[in-house]
């Protein structure tokens, strides 16, 4: 993974953690932590260019693209027929596709056809945080023993804690998570 494909910066993540940038461990938890963020949204979150979606018709005048912020969209096609973008329908950054002269989206399976591009060209604060923060966790807490008690013979294991996630990493996922039905 080069550092651009990172979700945060390896310089921020080594201010955090006091060590140096191209540190492997360091870069083993951001690249993680990216991962994990990643899976969590469905979607690689970086500008994706051209990509083809197939959606089922909702009966609606508008549907949802999956993945937003919509850059482009370069073609739409309804059950094959190329429509045209300002006559037949329109869109927006939100990932709002608009059917337009008072007509309303089929109310069929895999109808529409969509080709647009997605994502963002710099990674919002939110994810930035997040990802950083659970790089930083991942990083510091170590799975296995947690805690020792000698007398009583008492070991707990602990790798639970580099499990869970914050109210902010849950926040930040379910923003900009792949959007699934077509209803606006």
């Amino acid at each position: 993974m080069t550092p651009d494909e990172y979700l945060a910066s390896p310089v921020e993540l080594s201010e955090i953690l006091g060590r140096p940038a191209d540190d492997g461990k360091l870069l083993f938890a951001l690249r993680a932590a990216t991962r994990r963020f990643r899976g969590a949204v469905g979607h690689p979150v970086t500008l994706v260019e051209g990509d083809t979606v197939t959606l089922d018709g909702n009966g609606r005048e508008s549907i949802l693209l999956p993945v937003w912020p919509t850059t482009l969209v370069t073609s739409v096609h309804l059950d094959g027929v190329l429509l045209v973008d300002g006559t037949d329908y329109a869109w927006s950054h939100d990932g709002i596709l608009r059917r337009l002269g008072y007509h309303v989206w089929p109310r069929r399976l895999r109808c529409l056809s969509v080709v647009y591009s997605h994502g963002w060209a710099e990674i919002p604060e939110d994810i930035v945080e997040v990802v950083l923060d659970q790089a930083r966790v991942m990083d510091t807490v170590k799975p296995g023993v947690q805690s020792k008690a000698v007398g009583g013979q008492s070991v707990t294991f602990g790798a639970q804690a580099a499990i869970g996630v914050t109210d902010q990493w849950a926040k930040a996922v379910a923003r900009h998570k792949v959007r699934t039905g077509g209803d606006v």
